[in-house]
């Protein structure tokens, strides 16, 4: 009899062992599969805003450069409204941006690289037009390295 009760609770320790060690493991799955789909949506929170960025700048280079080399009303106008376009593209991965990251070096990079862009359209001569998408340049890729730091 005694034989026969140490069997049963050793099978019921052996099964009780193995439900938490599924639980355990499951667990772990998906705790890991979240890790994976945050780093999977920063990253595409990164890259949305990098190209929204870029495609910003080359639009704010090309309305500033017709507007300062004296294009036509029609050609700016359209060049304008192509800025204004890009500009709200930037609007979704910002802040899908600040909602994943909570890293300040990260968000301040960010900000920077959009806020540079912004300020190409202060500019009032063709050499400072070139700094300004110079300094945007930087920023855009200051704003990808700090990224890249951060996702390593």
């Amino acid at each position: 009899m005694w034989t026969s009760l140490v069997a049963v609770i050793g099978t019921l320790a052996g099964a009780l062992v193995s439900g938490l060690l599924q639980h355990r493991v499951a667990r772990t799955d998906r705790s890991d599969a979240r890790a994976e789909q945050l780093r999977r949506d920063r990253m595409d929170a990164v890259t949305a805003l990098a190209r929204s960025v870029s495609d910003h700048r080359r639009a704010m280079w090309q309305v500033r450069d017709a507007e300062l080399t004296g294009q036509s009303a029609e050609r700016v106008e359209e060049l304008r409204d192509e800025s204004h376009r890009t500009r709200s593209e930037i609007t979704d991965p910002a802040v899908r941006l600040k909602l994943l990251f909570t890293d300040s070096a990260v968000r301040t990079a960010a900000q920077e690289a959009a806020q540079a862009t912004y300020r190409m359209r202060e500019c009032t001569t063709l050499d400072q037009l070139q700094a300004g998408r110079a300094a945007a340049l930087a920023a855009h890729d200051d704003f990808v390295s700090v990224c890249g730091d951060f996702l390593a």
